[in-house]
């Protein structure tokens, strides 16, 4: 394995859930094999539980000392590789930059097929768990539990199992689906009051604003299962579903309000019908991969590609909502030209540039700017990044729903002439401005 994939595989796993993991590896040959991160307190524990501990052929004792478990920081992965590359060193658990747990050699006999092994840790940091392997060509055979906590306090025996930087986020889900279900029915009462003007895309937008809340009302029960026993007690299975319905329906609606279906025209064309037929299906894939990075975890050989599947999927998906916002703006510049009616026309025009900017930025922040503040915040504080995409997407909705609310006097089908007048003229001076 080559030091650049060593690097983006040891890169990624911050993305791994912190709970008890149940791990099968079958004739593994990797020197390399990480199991999920963690950020410990100054009382860390981890336990490791080895069943089926079985090779091909057995290694030699001295060998057994090359093969094991072993706790290590990204800036020490670091220095590692480093050391592999100056050849320092010729097997990861020579160096004295990473913390051993537990190597082979420590087994009561060779020919033992488990072993249980608790490791204190009390340097406060954000450690990954890893296997190594510095015997080529030795396949390894085990069934893996392992399980790494934080004691609550100081002669407690109270475990919590999800990350330092990680711990608040069941209170920070639920008040987030409070938020977002005081959204869903002042959106209720808005339609009511104005159910003269409501179109079909209004009760859409209701649908997805409660797949959220019931997604981050789930998320919080599952997040706080694990806290306190480390499984998610089948609440996973809860989030996994309204998340695959929040991600489809919140990418659809994106699409039917660039494609201006119901409040501006009863249908879709043909070219917009094949946007959702590329987004819904890719959603399916991109939710899919998903449960498979979440379930396996990255000792999975496939964990890296599974990774990569859901970043290209999610990219794709965010760059083909952007098309029906862009050919609507296009056809309203037409329009303006051509019917007569240049100030409802750049009312609108104006509102859709407003919303496509709206997309980008919103596509940006949590795509880009949320995993970058993951990256450089410390690992006590990796709940901020959350609540930052969060805070980002509640402003998404409300921008959303306050731009594209039903009105009772929708001022797009009231102009007087003066309006008019200076509508066209507006438009003349961008057409000689673009010239």
């Amino acid at each position: 394995m080559s030091l650049p994939r060593l690097v983006i595989l040891l890169s990624v796993v911050c993305f791994a859930a912190a709970e008890i993991r149940f791990s099968e590896i079958r004739s593994d040959s990797r020197p390399i094999i990480p199991f999920d991160e963690f950020g410990f307190t100054h009382l860390g524990q981890l336990e490791v539980n080895v069943t089926h501990l079985a090779f091909p052929e057995a290694p030699g004792a001295s060998e057994l000392s090359k093969v094991g478990f072993f706790l290590c920081t990204r800036d020490a992965w670091i220095h590692v590789l480093q050391q592999i590359e100056d050849a320092e060193i010729n097997c990861v658990l020579g160096s004295d930059a990473v913390q051993r747990v537990f190597t082979l050699d420590q087994l009561p006999s060779p020919t033992a097929s488990a072993f249980d092994y608790l490791y204190t840790e009390t340097n406060a940091d954000q450690y990954t768990l890893v296997f190594a392997n510095c015997v080529p060509q030795l396949k390894v055979s085990m069934d893996v539990r392992s399980a790494m906590y934080n004691l609550e306090g100081s002669g407690s025996d109270r475990r919590d199992y999800l990350s330092a930087g990680k711990t608040v986020l069941p209170r920070v889900y639920f008040l987030l689906s409070m938020v977002y279900f005081a959204l869903g029915f002042t959106w209720i009462s808005v339609l009511y009051k104005k159910r003269a003007t409501v179109f079909r895309i209004h009760f859409f937008m209701l649908a997805v604003v409660f797949l959220k809340a019931l997604n981050l009302l789930c998320e919080a029960e599952d997040k706080s299962y694990i806290k306190r026993t480390g499984s998610a007690h089948g609440w996973d299975v809860l989030f996994y579903i309204f998340s695959f319905l929040k991600g489809i329906t919140l990418f659809t609606l994106i699409v039917l309000i660039g494609t201006g279906w119901s409040f501006l025209k009863p249908f879709l064309q043909d070219k917009e019908k094949k946007v959702l037929m590329i987004v819904i299906p890719l959603q399916v894939v991109a939710n899919i991969a998903q449960v498979v990075i979440d379930e396996t975890g990255p000792f999975g050989q496939d964990w890296v590609t599974w990774k990569q599947v859901f970043l290209l999927v999610d990219v794709v998906c965010c760059c083909a909502v952007l098309f029906p916002i862009v050919w609507s703006i296009k056809n309203l510049r037409e329009a303006a030209r051509t019917d007569g009616k240049a100030a409802v026309n750049l009312m609108k025009l104006t509102l859709f540039r407003q919303y496509y900017i709206v997309v980008i930025c919103y596509i940006y922040f949590t795509r880009v700017v949320v995993y970058a503040l993951e990256t450089i915040t410390s690992y006590r504080y990796l709940w901020t990044s959350v609540v930052a995409g969060e805070l980002a997407t509640l402003a998404f909705y409300v921008f959303t729903g306050y731009k594209f609310k039903p009105e009772a006097h929708n001022p797009y089908f009231v102009v007087d002439d003066d309006e008019e007048e200076a509508a066209a003229e507006r438009l003349k001076l961008e057409d000689e401005f673009e010239l």
